[in-house]
C-alpha cells in the first residue's frame, strides 16, 4: 500500500513543494498507524526541520538543492543537485541538519517540561536520538560528512559504532546504511592525501579543521547527554503512571 502511494505521487509529477507536502503527509499517515497521529505529525516535523537545516546551509553556500523528500521508516533527504566544492563546504552543509534538528528537539524538551507533556517529551527524545544517530562518523551519515573535513579515513571509526548498534538494536535501516557506506569506506581506504584532487578538496586550513572538530564533539556530547537524560525521564514517567 505504501509503495503504491509513493509511486502514485511520483507518477503524478507533482511540483517540488507538493512533492514535499505529499511525502510528509504519507509519512504521517504511515507512522500514525503505529504511534498515533499526534506523535507521527510531530516526528515528521522534526525530520523536516533537520532537512531544512541542510537545505538552508546548502543554499547559503550557493549550492543547488532540491526540496526535502520523505519515505516512512527510511527518513528524509534533500537532493544535492550540485555537490560541495570542498570538504569545508560539505562539513558546513552536513552540520546544518543536526544543528537545526537539535534546536527543534530542545524546543520540544522545554515545552514538555513547561506543560508537563509526555507526548512532547517523547518527541524530544526521538529528536535527540535521531540527530545523535546521524552523528556517526561514517559517510553517508551527517557525522561522516562533518568529520571528512579532518580526513576520510576517520570514517573507519564509525564502523564499530554501526556494528555495535546493530547488535544492540537490529534494524533493516542499519543494514541499508552499511551497504551505502561500503563504497565510501573503499574510497577512504584508497585515499591519498598527496594527490592533486584530494589536495584541492581536503586541503583545509588546520584552524578550520580544529573548529569543525570542536563543533562535532560538542554537539555529539550534548546530544548523547540529552538522549540518555530524556530516556531516563521517560522511564520515570512510565513508572509513575503504573
Amino acid at each position: 500500500m505504501v509503495k503504491l502511494l509513493f509511486l502514485l505521487l511520483k507518477g503524478l509529477k507533482l511540483g517540488k513543494v507538493l512533492t514535499t507536502t505529499g511525502t510528509m503527509l504519507l509519512s504521517i499517515a504511515v507512522y500514525a498507524m503505529f504511534y498515533g497521529w499526534r506523535f507521527a505529525a510531530g516526528f515528521v516535523i522534526l525530520l523536516f526541520v533537520h532537512e531544512a537545516g541542510h537545505y538552508i546551509a546548502a543554499r547559503k553556500r550557493g549550492l543547488d538543492v532540491g526540496a526535502p523528500t520523505f519515505i516512512p521508516f527510511v527518513g528524509a533527504w534533500i537532493q544535492m543537485k550540485q555537490m560541495p566544492h570542498d570538504a569545508e563546504t560539505e562539513a558546513y552543509v552536513g552540520l546544518g541538519g543536526p544543528f537545526a534538528g537539535t534546536l527543534a528537539a530542545l524546543a520540544c524538551y522545554f515545552l514538555a517540561r513547561h506543560f508537563d507533556s509526555p507526548l512532547l517529551l517523547a518527541l524530544s527524545y526521538a529528536g535527540f536520538f535521531l540527530n545523535l544517530f546521524n552523528m556517526i562518523p561514517l559517510s553517508p551519515f551527517d557525522g561522516g560528512r562533518i568529520t571528512a573535513v579532518l580526513s576520510p579515513r576517520i570514517w573507519f571509526a564509525g564502523v564499530p559504532v554501526l556494528v555495535g548498534l546493530f547488535f544492540v538494536r537490529p534494524s533493516p535501516i542499519l543494514i541499508v546504511m552499511a551497504v551505502l557506506a561500503l563504497p565510501q569506506l573503499q574510497r577512504a581506504w584508497k585515499y591519498d592525501p598527496t594527490s592533486p584532487e584530494n589536495l584541492r578538496y581536503y586541503g583545509i586550513e588546520p584552524s578550520v579543521k580544529v573548529t569543525y572538530a570542536f563543533y562535532y564533539l560538542a554537539l555529539l556530547a550534548f546530544l548523547a547527554l540529552m538522549t540518555f537524560g530524556v530516556h531516563d525521564m521517560l522511564g520515570s514517567a512510565r513508572a509513575s503512571m503504573r
